[in-house]
């Protein structure tokens, strides 16, 4: 990896990243005095908030766990987030932020703190793989990755060839060429075509590759192949059991080729993966309804009705709700 490409990695990083307050960087004049006892809450606190981290920090850790009032807690968790990253201390950073997002799961604030605080350990961590081992397949894949933001397609392609070049069976990388290739505006048939056999090949180097499975689905379902959309959708939801996406299509794929009794099980799948999925709910009615199970069809037909209202009054509140002035 060129100097330049690794100047792009940290720059692309680094726009998503804004920078917490620097506790603990630059130590403030007159440091606490920390007795046999050490700080109190209240004293380690203020300690952090004037950069005072050092001595801070053993304390604020045990408030985040101990002190009987919340607020307290919170700002001890703040402040030891920030110490800690400031200090460039990983492993204490990431204790704070566990047990703020336990004990804060739903604080907007905390929320804000722990994402950028995971942005700002991230991007140190993306610097220091692409200064340290600049020709590792991770630099390269990261750097290809960074390309693939900015919209650089081709560089971004040439960076997993060359990945492909140093290790020909490595699992991963077929399917992110492929991924690559559909993402480029203008759909091309022959680009799309490249991609698939992409696909296959990532699936002869990892059979067990659900993403590759399903994206062969979507494009057997572009061109009306339901059997090989069904069989590819299948492959992706039984390697996943979590993939609600290739349920529905599995399903989906099976209503279309008519085979309502076998659409069944896969789309019940879905639904219960995705309950505000309304295509879902429609396509089981209808696999249900041609099934001769009217009744149970019926209550899915209901439920689709009741979401699609449900999102057209929410689209409707968003139009209608006032413009800031």
């Amino acid at each position: 990896m060129t100097k330049k490409n690794r100047q792009i990695v940290i720059a692309v990083l680094a726009l998503t990243v804004v920078t917490l307050p620097p506790a603990g960087i630059a130590q403030q004049p007159n440091p606490p005095k920390v007795g046999p006892a050490g700080l109190t809450a209240q004293g380690a606190i203020a300690a952090a908030e004037q950069g005072h981290c050092k001595d801070a920090l053993p304390t604020l850790r045990k408030a985040l766990t101990t002190s009987p009032s919340k607020d307290e807690r919170k700002k001890a968790g703040v402040l030891g987030v920030r110490c800690a990253i400031g200090m460039d201390d990983r492993v204490m950073a990431g204790e704070f932020l566990g047990q703020l997002g336990k004990q804060f799961p739903n604080d907007s604030d905390v929320l804000y703190v722990v994402a950028h605080a995971y942005s700002d350990l991230s991007m140190r961590a993306a610097g220091e793989l692409a200064e340290k081992a600049p020709q590792s397949v991770e630099a390269r894949r990261m750097n290809a990755e960074a390309l693939e933001v900015q919209g650089k397609w081709d560089e971004a392609a040439k960076q997993y060839e060359e990945i492909l070049a140093q290790n020909p069976k490595l699992p991963g990388i077929h399917y992110l060429i492929g991924r690559i290739l559909l993402s480029k505006p203008d759909p091309d048939p022959a680009r799309i075509a490249s991609a698939k056999q992409e696909f296959i090949q990532e699936l002869e180097i990892d059979p067990k590759n659900p993403g590759a499975e399903y994206v062969l689905g979507v494009l057997a379902r572009q061109d009306s192949d339901w059997e090989q959309a069904a069989t590819h959708f299948s492959r992706a939801a039984k390697l996943d059991a979590s993939f609600g996406d290739a349920f529905w299509g599995w399903g989906v794929s099976l209503v279309s080729a008519k085979r309502y009794e076998e659409a069944i099980a896969p789309l019940q799948a879905a639904v219960r993966l995705q309950p505000g999925n309304p295509s879902a709910h429609y396509n089981l009615g209808m696999a249900l309804s041609r099934s001769g199970r009217a009744e149970e069809a019926q209550k899915e037909f209901a439920i689709q009705k009741e979401i699609i209202a449900r999102l057209d009054e929410k689209k409707n509140a968003r139009t209608e709700a006032p413009k800031p002035e």
